[in-house]
């Protein structure tokens, strides 16, 4: 039973966050005070915290790699197959459509089916999410869009062109090199800026090198890690308001088509292909059901200033994840 609660409780705590914004106790803005602490100190201290009470093994890396390729091949496939859509359209779809939210919502549903050594597959699996979705898919979008940063759409006066117009290479060997300098201060700036990534890396050199992280580190992020899912559902509550338009219904509905098949699809490849344990396949197939992730939401909201609708796409992605995960946990019978 614990099971089906532990996500059916998350949930609830996103229902919370609406209804305090939606009588009031919340501001409309307030969700950014969560979600600066979110990303840049309560998320960071549960991995940190996951790595230290939890012996993670090297040969999991290999997991890693699965679940960089999970969350990097929606994108492209969504950017060939929109070829005829807007770029608004698109880019909410490719920020949506891809990812997985782990560290809130799948690390809970894993430790309440299996117990708590659950989390290491899980938390190697978020390695190779945390890729893409702490910076990848936004990196991605934003060049195969033209999308300058800093900027929304809006403010770069999108149309109804599948993307924003192109910016031609300068010839001279000396603004190329400039260019091509600033493309990659861009890029290694959307990486290296998310706090969650850097920790993650750390983790990953701190467990190469086998070099063991004190007890007094854990105790010091055990609060961090035990706020993480009310923090993140919070937010994503407070964000989230209901579609405003048949559009925005439209858009919700073309993210669930997009990410329903490709998560079943991943599940199905995690279960019967994948050369690992029973258990740690089966954790794999748990987090490939998770629904949007929470850095999806902020990316949305700096490129279309609309995390309201990445929000409600969240909610409604985690009841469909809800169902998908309790009917694959039966099945499998791990």
């Amino acid at each position: 039973m614990s099971a089906i609660l532990t996500p059916v409780g998350l949930l609830l705590i996103m229902l919370a966050g609406y209804l305090f914004k939606r009588f009031g106790l919340f501001g409309q803005k307030d969700y950014r005070v969560l979600q600066t602490a979110e990303f840049n100190i309560v998320l960071p201290g549960a991995i940190v915290y996951s790595f230290a009470t939890n012996p993670h093994d090297v040969s999991l890396l290999w997991v890693s790699l699965f679940a960089f390729l999970f969350a990097a091949l929606p994108v492209v496939f969504i950017f060939l197959a929109t070829r005829k859509r807007n770029v608004t359209d698109r880019a909410f779809l490719m920020l949506n459509g891809a990812g997985f939210n782990l560290g809130c919502f799948s690390f809970p549903v894993v430790q309440s089916f299996w117990g708590a050594g659950a989390v290491v597959p899980a938390a190697m699996f978020d390695i190779g999410n945390c890729i893409m979705v702490a910076a990848g898919t936004n990196v991605l979008t934003q060049q195969l869009l033209h999308i300058r940063p800093g900027k929304t759409l809006a403010e770069q006066h999108a149309g109804a062109a599948p993307t924003l117009p192109y910016t031609k290479k300068p010839k001279d060997k000396d603004a190329k090199r400039l260019a091509r300098r600033a493309l990659l201060g861009t890029i290694a700036k959307s990486f290296f800026g998310s706090v969650p990534f850097d920790t993650y890396l750390v983790m990953i050199v701190v467990t190469l090198a086998n070099v063991p992280i004190p007890d007094w580190i854990a105790s010091i992020c055990q609060p961090l890690s035990g706020a993480n899912a009310l923090v993140s559902m919070l937010m994503v509550g407070m964000l989230m308001d209901l579609p405003q338009s048949k559009h925005d219904v439209k858009e919700v509905l073309s993210v669930i088509a997009w990410r329903v098949p490709f998560s079943v699809a991943f599940a199905l490849v995690s279960w019967f292909l994948l050369p690992f344990s029973a258990s740690v396949r089966a954790v794999m197939v748990i987090c490939s059901l998770a629904p949007i992730a929470i850095f999806s939401t902020l990316f949305t909201d700096k490129v279309l200033g609309n995390a309201k609708l990445a929000g409600f796409s969240l909610a409604i992605t985690a009841m469909i994840a809800l169902v998908m995960m309790a009917v694959a946990h039966a099945l499998m019978g791990v």
